[in-house]
């Protein structure tokens, strides 16, 4: 029995970890890196240890660190959470030698299945099938047939040391027992590194070596497994879960297909595309393995599937990034199960007792800009929306840095059925705002709402081969409002009139705004009228063409009052009307620019060089035209008398009316324009002077 569990992790999944401890009655222990001083996981744990600097080979992956955290605060147990240490079996019995519960399967297991050669080999003996490959400590391979069809493979001969890699024998071997195409990935190690596709013979000495050299900087092991590429699979695992009693089930399974570059991206559960009886021998063939080796706690056997063939890919000893969708469809606790376990508790329920209901999604949010890369910045806004779970440790004002990987948060939906939870992950997309910090928010809320992920289509190669496949739309109703945004006052509560470019006037009502933003080195020039006294903070925005044609119209208005509770600086959620819809935006006011977040897509709209410019009429009263276009009425004479606000005549541009107001109370003294003329941005049209 324990009571207090160090987690040896950062982030999201370190939160995640400390909120089941804490349900549980257990006492947390967090760790922290020099970058991590300030994160959410150190506040939410009862005691935190400082680590080491940044780099996390000083820090989250120096074991005597996280041993000495263990024992200066009296825990009795490590979760590792996912990532760093959580499936190093060196790890795992250092903990145990230091008196530790390892809250995860014993470190022998860890180890044997954290190669994918010796996995594969426990497949075999264990009837789960595989694909046909060559391991440098293999016998000629075993090929298996479809998963639960009972086929049994070699019994396991051990790993061999043959010295120096012979990568000429390797390939020769590869081709004649496997043949094209191929995949080339270490034995060690995971997360895609090291993996080369071979579709040509000659290509495959230079793989060969490629691999090698990666597998020993990411693994310290250059030991190679060349496979059977299938091309067109999904990648679908069964989440096994078993305690020390024996007992092992099974609880579903989920379809992990749509990845880039080997990292998946989007998750779901139960697989789309597999059928019952395919379900049926999946999660047969997981169970039979993870009691054929002594498993115990969550572990993932992952298979690739192709039409209702499936291979065994590899075991994941540790809970799993995308555990929350098997949690939304079976109503479990995944981390509450784990600490059940390792307290030496039965599983407290059975086969028969699992019960999947729904379907549900998750994406993940990753600091990472168009071309997937990490990026780095400090968050000014985050936004998590409120209609589906959220798994996250970003907060506004938080440094995202590239020492550690760039997993921001999971957002998580699930519906009644697939399309459900479909529908409400694009609406919590767009809900989501993250600004500061480049993130693939924006491809993940266009790629869920394609035709092709509706359609379940996406395979694990689908994205890598169909580079730009979800660009983002017209960034129109981006435009008008980052447009508004800048007629309002820089700063929340800020009461300098001065400082808000609303085409203010006295004596008269406010002038129409013009405002120039520049975005992917093309410029917009945007019309802002004012909402008056029914709409004070909202106002009529209009983009206008090149051609001085209107592009597009919209209102915009303030979804919650602008003085609201929140960070210096964060943004304002906005409502959108256009074209009879209404949309929702996050803006954030610069002082050089404006950023916008529309439908998860960030961006970034520098300000003209002239800033903005207000077609407020001089001390004389001249009224030109805020945008070019047709008069479509004059309603007044030189000679008469106006009131202050008084319609003077309507501007029509692309079937939008602009009406055009006395700034004044005074006598019209000159009437340039006539119904029917077309006019140019800026042209004088009418003259009122001043009363007295």
């Amino acid at each position: 029995m324990f009571s207090t569990v160090l987690v040896a992790n950062r982030g999201e999944i370190a939160l995640r970890v400390v909120r089941a401890a804490r349900a549980a009655g257990l006492r947390t222990v967090a760790v922290y890196s020099d970058a991590d001083v300030e994160a959410p996981h150190v506040r939410a744990a009862d005691a935190a240890v400082r680590l080491g600097p940044a780099p996390a080979a000083a820090s989250y992956l120096h074991v005597p660190a996280l041993l000495a955290a263990a024992r200066a605060t009296g825990a009795d147990a490590v979760h590792p959470g996912y990532g760093f240490l959580a499936e190093d079996a060196g790890f795992a019995r250092a903990c145990l030698a230091a008196g530790l519960v390892w809250i995860g399967p014993p470190p022998d297991v860890v180890e044997r299945m954290g190669r994918k050669d010796a996995a594969r080999r426990a497949a075999l003996a264990a009837g789960v099938p595989v694909l046909p490959a060559v391991a440098e400590d293999d016998d000629p391979p075993a090929h298996g047939g479809e998963a639960g069809d009972g086929a049994r493979g070699a019994a396991d001969p051990g790993a061999r040391d043959h010295g120096a890699p012979d990568d000429a024998a390797l390939a020769a071997r590869a081709l004649a027992e496997v043949g094209l195409p191929l995949l080339v990935k270490p034995a060690a190690g995971g997360g895609g590194k090291g993996m080369h596709l071979v579709t040509d013979p000659d290509a495959l000495p230079v793989a060969l070596a490629a691999a090698r050299r990666e597998a020993a900087a990411a693994f310290g092991d250059r030991a190679l497994l060349v496979e059977r590429y299938v091309p067109g699979g999904r990648h679908v695992e069964v989440q096994v879960l078993a305690d020390t009693h024996g007992r092992v089930v099974h609880l579903g399974e989920r379809d992990c297909s749509v990845q880039r570059r080997h990292q998946k991206v989007v998750e779901e559960a139960p697989a789309p595309t597999v059928s019952a009886a395919l379900r049926a021998r999946l999660t047969a063939a997981a169970v039979r393995l993870a009691a054929a080796i002594g498993y115990v706690g969550a572990g993932t056997v992952e298979f690739l599937v192709a039409g209702e063939q499936a291979y065994f890919l590899e075991m994941n000893t540790r809970l799993q990034v995308e555990h929350p969708v098997t949690e939304a469809v079976t109503g479990l606790d995944l981390v509450a199960l784990q600490l059940a376990v390792a307290q030496g508790e039965p599983l407290p329920l059975r086969q028969e007792d699992v019960t999947v209901r729904g379907h549900a999604i998750e994406a993940r949010v990753y600091a990472e800009g168009a071309d997937f890369l990490p990026r780095a910045g400090r968050a000014t806004t985050v936004r998590w929306p409120e209609r589906a779970r959220v798994d996250a440790a970003l907060e506004p004002g938080q440094d995202v840095t590239t020492w550690y990987d760039p997993l921001l948060g999971k957002v998580i939906s699930h519906g009644a059925t697939r399309e459900a939870a479909r529908r409400r992950l694009v609406a919590a997309l767009d809900d989501t705002a993250i600004l500061g910090v480049a993130t693939n928010t924006g491809v993940l809320r266009r790629l869920l709402g394609s035709e092709a992920f509706a359609r379940a289509e996406l395979d694990t190669t689908w994205l890598d081969t169909h580079p730009g496949a979800f660009p983002p739309g017209p960034p129109d109703l981006a435009l008008c409002a980052g447009a508004w945004a800048l007629t309002r006052p820089p700063d929340r509560g800020a009461t300098d009139p001065f400082a808000v470019a609303d085409g203010w006037r006295l004596g008269g009502p406010p002038a129409p705004v013009v405002v120039d933003l520049t975005h992917d080195g093309a410029q917009h020039r945007l019309l802002i009228e004012p909402g008056g006294q029914a709409a004070p903070a909202g106002a009529r925005v209009t983009l206008v063409g090149d051609d001085g044609a209107v592009r597009r119209a919209a209102t915009v208005h303030p979804e919650t009052d602008p003085a609201d509770t929140g960070p210096a600086g964060a943004g304002q959620l906005v409502r959108v009307e256009a074209d009879g819809a209404w949309h929702r935006a996050v803006v954030e006011r610069r002082s050089e620019a404006v950023a916008v977040v529309h439908e998860g897509e960030a961006y970034r709209f520098a300000v003209a060089d002239r800033l903005v410019t207000i077609l407020a009429a001089p001390a004389d009263g001249l009224v030109s035209a805020p945008m070019p276009g047709l008069v479509r009425a004059v309603a007044v004479r030189a000679g008469e008398a106006v009131t202050v606000g008084q319609m003077l005549g309507v501007l029509e541009a692309m079937k939008m009316e602009v009406p055009l107001r006395a700034p004044c109370a005074g006598t019209v003294t000159q009437v340039a324009a006539a119904v029917g003329d077309q006019v140019e941005l800026g042209q004088p049209l009418f003259t009122v002077t001043e009363e007295g």
